[in-house]
């Protein structure tokens, strides 16, 4: 080694210990312990039960092996049975969530802006936010019907308070310095909303839109119980009805799935709209 080499070497800081007294790990090798770790408990699960179910520990009715649910969850797929449902309720859950969510996103950012506006909605919201979702459907099926229409009324309504709630709050917790200092240059009404609160509100508001979009996939579930032959919760019910157990299992499998695609999609809209935010998410 060169003497520039040890020199180099010498120049370059030590790593510093945590409290405990461990070394941090190199670039990148913590993050595949992370991922590491985090698939250790779900695969021990899975394979603690598989041995249960064919030792005959667990009853193979109502705790079927994870092998037997995947065996069906192939066979619904590729028969076109289960897809046919996935997409009946994702188009329902897509018009309930742009009929709800981007609603509450408009009003939610006008309360947080302006005080009058709070004034006036802040007592309506309070009343109403509280009441059941479910519990409204049968006056949302008196009112719009028993078809598409009441359903997507229902995932509108269950995802416009996440959504309002979560954008008023990202206003009011904008410092009130950003709007003295965009006050004090002279910016006009329009550009103080585009240039402090809408970024100043973003996080909020991507955070109360996962919180809409999980809730719609619980409500369109719910409604498909009470009032549909189609989609995955009428899926889950009729597997239900006729005790197939494998079936409610792939049928929940899928649902896990589509929750955890949708949170993934709103985690890569906020690394791409708010990089100057990444320490947000993930501390």
């Amino acid at each position: 080694m060169s003497v520039t080499d040890q020199l180099s070497d010498k120049a370059k800081p030590e790593p510093e210990a945590d409290e405990a007294g461990r070394l941090p790990l190199p670039a990148g090798e913590g993050a595949g312990y992370e991922r590491l770790y985090a698939w250790l408990v779900p695969v021990a699960i899975l394979a603690a039960w598989e041995m249960a179910a064919r030792a005959g520990w667990l009853s193979r009715l109502f705790f079927p092996a994870p092998s037997e649910i995947i065996r069906t969850l192939v066979r619904l797929m590729g028969s076109g049975e289960l897809p046919r449902h996935i997409a009946i309720s994702l188009q329902r859950i897509v018009l309930g969530f742009a009929a709800g969510a981007v609603p509450g996103v408009v009003v939610g950012l006008a309360m947080g802006w302006s005080r009058p506006t709070r004034r006036l909605l802040d007592p309506l919201v309070g009343a109403l936010y509280p009441l059941p979702r479910l519990a409204l459907f049968p006056l949302i099926m008196i009112i719009f019907g028993i078809g598409e229409a009441s359903k997507v009324v229902t995932i509108a309504i269950g995802v416009f308070f996440p959504a309002l709630i979560n954008a008023m709050a990202g206003v009011r917790g904008i410092h009130e310095a950003y709007f003295e200092v965009a006050r004090s240059y002279g910016a006009q009404p329009w550009k103080v909303f585009r240039r402090v609160v809408l970024p100043g509100s973003m996080p909020m508001v991507l955070a109360g839109l996962r919180l809409s979009l999980g809730l719609s996939l619980l409500l369109v579930i719910g409604v498909e119980f009470i009032s549909s032959r189609t989609g995955l919760g009428a899926f889950l019910w009729l597997a239900w009805e006729t005790f197939r157990t494998e079936y409610v299992y792939a049928g929940l499998f899928v649902a896990a799935a589509l929750g955890a695609a949708f949170a993934y999609i709103l985690r890569l809209a906020e690394h791409r709209l708010l990089p100057w935010a990444e320490g947000l998410f993930h501390r």
